[in-house]
């Protein structure tokens, strides 16, 4: 069944090349740099507009739940025992609000550094380094999750994100 339509995929897929390629040319500081950040900048506001326009499983409110249930399922990962989501679980769901967030502020760092009020102070180039290196950090976390999810569900969940599709649900999955 498709699960994540084109757009999810697309502005996924695009956002990780983006990303990539603003890390390959950190240490130059230049147009390249400057524009992959505008790209990245124009995905996220892409995906943020989807999360409320797309498909079901695009929503976040399909796929954001409050922390007492998420807690709860990261609990129930704990001990092996978590439920499989046709959609994003729990988890995964706030790892895309928080992957969003850093690189939003990313963004937003890098296009004020080279500001007349910003220019030559050394903080908020260190306040982008650090976002940076955050941004690392939670690429890390949600490959580990995807990874791990995949591997308790018996599920490839990088496949799914490249076609789209997931196995339909079985009894005792959750949307």
């Amino acid at each position: 069944m498709t699960v994540w339509d084109a757009p999810v995929r697309l502005l996924h897929w695009s956002l990780v090349a983006a990303m990539a390629a603003a890390w390959v040319t950190s240490d130059q500081v230049g147009v390249a740099h400057e524009y992959l950040g505008y790209g990245a900048a124009a995905i996220v506001l892409a995906r943020l507009a989807w999360g409320f326009a797309g498909n079901r499983y695009a929503r976040f409110a399909q796929f954001v739940r409050p922390p007492a249930p998420t807690v709860q399922y990261l609990r129930a990962v704990a001990k092996g025992r978590a439920a499989r989501h046709i959609g994003h679980n729990p988890l995964g769901g706030w790892m895309v609000v928080a992957l969003l967030a850093c690189v939003a502020l990313l963004a937003v760092s890098g296009w004020a550094l080279g500001t007349d009020l910003l220019w030559g102070y050394a903080w908020p180039v260190r306040v982008h380094a650090a976002l940076a290196w955050l941004l690392v950090a939670l690429v890390t976390l949600h490959v580990g999750g995807v990874l791990l999810t995949s591997w308790q569900h018996r599920e490839n969940l990088v496949g799914a994100m490249i076609t789209g599709k997931k196995n339909p649900p079985a009894e005792g999955d959750l949307d």
